[in-house]
């Protein structure tokens, strides 16, 4: 079977590149979700639940951050210039998975005090939710079209089959 550059990502080296790629970003968003609604429903302002919740969103911004420009730089960039996308399944999958930098950043840079400094607590606590909502429908959107079968929506027979 054929896969999508995502899917073969998370396939090669394992375990490591599915918890690298996957598990910890996924594990952080599902648990600032969760925190997050402890945090708005229950409107804590600080504690252990909150530090904790400010240390994951920093952790996570950060480190997806980091995913972004490696695999920017050592994916996307190189299958681009080749042409080595299997099909726009493929694009639809890495950009997407992506695009969570999109949201993981600025949950990190707002938790540092650097951007929406004059927000008050609650429009903040509304930004973090929108942000890390946003991360995780980006982020199921990649893992649908990477489990995907290129194939299926164009014969792959004369494509070269690159490694990430």
């Amino acid at each position: 079977m054929n896969m999508t550059h995502y899917m073969s990502l998370l396939a090669e080296n394992q375990p490591w590149n599915l918890i690298i790629f996957m598990v910890i970003p996924v594990v952080c968003a599902e648990f600032l979700t969760i925190t997050e609604f402890f945090i708005i429903f229950n409107k804590i302002k600080s504690g252990g639940l909150r530090t904790l919740n400010k240390i994951v969103g920093i952790f996570a911004g950060f480190y997806f951050t980091g995913i972004f420009v490696y695999l920017f730089n050592n994916a996307v960039i190189p299958l681009t210039q080749s042409g080595g996308w299997h099909t726009w399944v493929d694009q639809v999958a890495v950009g997407f998975y992506l695009s969570g930098v999109i949201a993981l950043l600025p949950i990190a840079l707002m938790e540092l005090g650097i951007i929406f400094k004059n927000k008050s607590d609650d429009e903040k606590m509304k930004i973090h939710f929108i942000l890390i909502s946003i991360f995780l429908i980006v982020a199921h959107i990649a893992m649908i079209f990477g489990m995907v079968d290129p194939s299926i929506i164009n014969d792959m027979s004369d494509m070269d089959h690159m490694k990430m």
